[in-house]
């Protein structure tokens, strides 16, 4: 969530499958007078056109949110998100960003005024980016105060998804989706078939759109998690053809979960073929991770990843990233535990 001060991740540049050394992002240190600054997503629609953003902290120690872009190989100079500052704006954040092609990307997070977390979307159209806005429709959603996108996915330029949470009424989150179609940002809905109850004694957001992929223009999933008014529930979703369907909690996490579950990512191959992943608590309160698929539409049941017991000797593992090439072609990744109580990696592929 929101605010976490880390050390900036440097920059670096893949060519011909070789890294070059990393250097600063161009004008990230004019903007970080209060030092601290994060990358929180990048993204590449060709070899050498990418857009990167987060956060940056300014003389007086606020948390901004900026954005840069590198243009046929060459970053240019980072700049604060227009429009996220001003006025009765006093903080915010970039979390998520997509791009569909060469100079058109869309973006967003949150920045607080005095009514409290508001979410924002931002679009580069044709290189250019314009001044950033509340997520339609998001105002009447979000009568607690808090309100984020999370996680935005662009399929083509103009055409994206994008997810995040709201805040009704003072302990119950609710999980909110919202697409632009033809360059127009559409008001924000909640997620449909996806209920929250207030939040009890459960401490943080109860739910929340995690991940969005789109394969092609009105044809995402979703995943994120909810509470049930016991514990916290894993959920899936799919977009077809511009419509939303009933999220669901994901099929076979019943049988699975003893306690907790989320979603962390989702990657959609072609449309109705998606692949998500995350995690769940066994009998025994550790995490296992989970990978669940979407297959002409279905979502079928999850499954504990294959072979995870070998390396979690530690016992808790999560699946923390998902990208799908093609349908049906997948990889997997995310950490485990082992005998001594270190993390370490693992990859697992779906072909």
């Amino acid at each position: 969530m929101a605010g976490t001060r880390t050390a900036v991740a440097p920059r670096a540049a893949a060519l011909h499958g070789t890294w070059r050394a990393a250097r600063a992002i161009p004008g990230a240190a004019a903007l970080n007078q209060g030092g601290y600054a994060q990358v929180n997503s990048v993204s590449c629609s060709s070899p050498g056109n990418c857009s990167a953003g987060g956060w940056y902290t300014d003389r007086l120690g606020v948390p901004q949110a900026f954005i840069a872009s590198e243009i046929k190989g060459t970053w240019q100079t980072a700049i604060e998100v227009p429009g996220t500052f001003g006025p009765n704006k006093y903080y915010a954040q970039l979390d998520a960003l997509s791009c569909a092609s060469a100079g058109n990307c869309s973006a967003g997070g949150f920045y607080v005024n005095n009514n409290g977390n508001q979410a924002f979307v931002v679009n580069e159209v044709d290189g250019v980016w314009q001044k950033a806005i509340e997520v339609p429709g998001s105002a009447a959603l979000n009568s607690g105060g808090y309100a984020e996108l999370t996680s935005v996915s662009c399929s083509t330029p103009g055409n994206c998804t994008a997810g995040g949470l709201y805040l009704a009424g003072t302990t119950s989150y609710q999980a909110f989706v919202v697409s632009e179609v033809n360059g127009t940002w559409h008001d924000a809905i909640r997620v449909p078939g996806i209920v929250s109850p207030p939040a009890g004694g459960h401490v943080g957001p109860t739910a929340q759109v995690t991940s969005v992929s789109c394969a092609s223009a009105g044809n995402c999933g979703i995943g994120g998690s909810y509470y049930d008014s016991a514990n916290i529930q894993a959920f899936v979703g799919s977009q077809v053809n511009g419509i939303w369907r009933k999220a669901i909690k994901v099929p076979g996490t019943a049988t699975l979960n003893k306690g907790d579950a989320q979603v962390n990512s989702v990657s959609c191959g072609s449309a109705g073929n998606c692949s998500a992943g995350g995690w769940y608590t066994d009998s025994a309160d550790l995490g296992q991770p989970f990978v669940v698929n979407e297959v002409n539409g279905t979502w079928q049941n999850a499954v504990k990843v294959p072979g995870i017991d070998t390396l979690n000797t530690g016992g808790n593992a999560v699946i923390n990233a998902v990208s799908c090439a093609t349908a049906g072609n997948c990889s997997a990744l995310g950490s485990y535990t082992d005998s001594s109580g270190n993390y370490q990696l693992f990859v697992v592929k779906k072909a």
